[in-house]
């Protein structure tokens, strides 16, 4: 294998594959990314056994091959080029040259027989969804999936079509958030499949530095295939039946809070201090007077008590809640304001944008 190409274009899909290597891998070409010059393209695939990740780059081939490379150590050297132009060549057979003008360096690597197959992913449902809507609601939503795999379907994201968009929700059983999108082009029938969280993190990632303006989506039995600007990303799927959901999002809305996001992250943040060491427990108090009131416990190191103005429908209302769960919510969303919402103390609260009805997000209360 002999080829020439641009640092800048090596440097992106470098970055691009190493998301899908996993730092505890236990097969050592894990560790290595499958380098590919074929035609006139250069090809790049990583997998760790759950999620795969393949894309190419223009490349002047003077003769084709694959070898497998250390993913960090070649990621990390070829951002510190600083040459427009670098030639890669395969000697001695396991090891890569990498060469420009200031520079020549070899790195041992392992052979291409022994990286394992990237699956084909099989024609199942077919759609498109907006990249930046979809990458919006990936960061809307990915953060309230549970970390603990005793319940897989819980540490995923469930992607669901239907008459009424298309949803992106995920769930700890603690909170959860429910993002609408429109399909640009919808599946032939109705779709609902659960996601690793991890996969979509990562395709978070690479949207974010996408040019792209779509993204198309192919499910199949046991498999997912993201596609966007010639990256693919393919994923197994979480087997299992997600919670229904829809049934404990609440319907009423009692007391109805038009607040800050900016005004009330300040003022939880300086009550989280008080509260750590009562699991974030926090008590919101709100009244007709505009006044929404946080306060702690009081525990081994104080306690906090503040008050946010806010502009009240309905009645005087109180909750106790996780502040980091709220804390959380307000992060991810880029909205100025937000409608809080609560209907008794053990009924979830209910977190909505104050300028678009595509989204909600739940707390479970927390019993005083």
């Amino acid at each position: 294998m002999k080829l020439f190409c641009s640092q800048k274009d090596l440097d992106y899909a470098l970055n691009i594959v190493n998301k899908a290597i996993s730092p505890n891998n236990t097969l050592p070409v894990l560790n290595n990314i499958l380098i590919k010059a074929e035609g006139k393209k250069l090809y790049f695939s990583s997998t760790n056994l759950e999620v795969a990740i393949s894309c190419f780059v223009d490349a002047d081939v003077r003769s084709e091959g694959s070898i497998t490379v250390p993913a960090k150590l070649i990621t990390n050297y070829v951002s510190l080029l600083t040459d427009e132009k670098v030639e890669l060549n395969v000697v001695e057979g396991v090891s890569l040259s990498v060469n420009s003008s200031s520079s020549h360096t070899k790195i041992k690597c392992i052979s291409a027989d022994e990286f394992p197959l990237i699956p084909k992913v099989e024609k199942g449902q077919e759609f498109s969804l907006k990249l930046e809507e979809f990458n919006q609601a990936i960061s809307e939503v990915v953060f309230a999936a549970s970390l603990n795999t005793t319940r897989p379907v819980l540490s995923g994201v469930f992607l669901k079509s239907g008459v009424d968009g298309f949803k992106v929700v995920a769930t700890d059983s603690y909170r959860l958030a429910e993002k609408t999108l429109k399909a640009s082009k919808s599946p032939k029938e109705d779709v609902a499949c659960i996601v690793p969280a991890r996969t979509m993190m990562e395709l978070g990632k690479i949207l974010g530095k996408s040019d792209g303006k779509e993204v198309k989506v192919n499910i199949s039995k046991n498999q997912i295939l993201f596609s966007v600007d010639g990256i693919e990303l393919i994923s197994r799927l979480i087997e299992g039946k997600f919670p229904d959901y829809e049934k404990i999002i609440p319907k009423g809305k009692k007391t109805k809070c038009e607040v800050s996001v900016e005004d009330l992250s300040l003022v939880l943040k300086r009550v989280s201090l008080f509260a750590r060491e009562n699991n974030n427990s926090v008590k919101f108090s709100v009244t007709n007077d505009g006044k929404l009131t946080i306060s702690s416990e009081e525990t081994k190191v104080g306690e906090e008590k503040a008050e946010v103005m806010v502009k009240v429908e309905g009645e005087n209302n109180k909750i106790s809640l996780n502040s980091q769960y709220l804390l959380d919510v307000l992060t991810y969303i880029d909205d100025d304001k937000i409608y809080f919402i609560v209907n008794d103390n053990v009924s979830p609260a209910c977190i909505r944008p104050f300028e678009r009805e595509d989204y909600v997000y739940i707390i479970m209360p927390l019993k005083v």
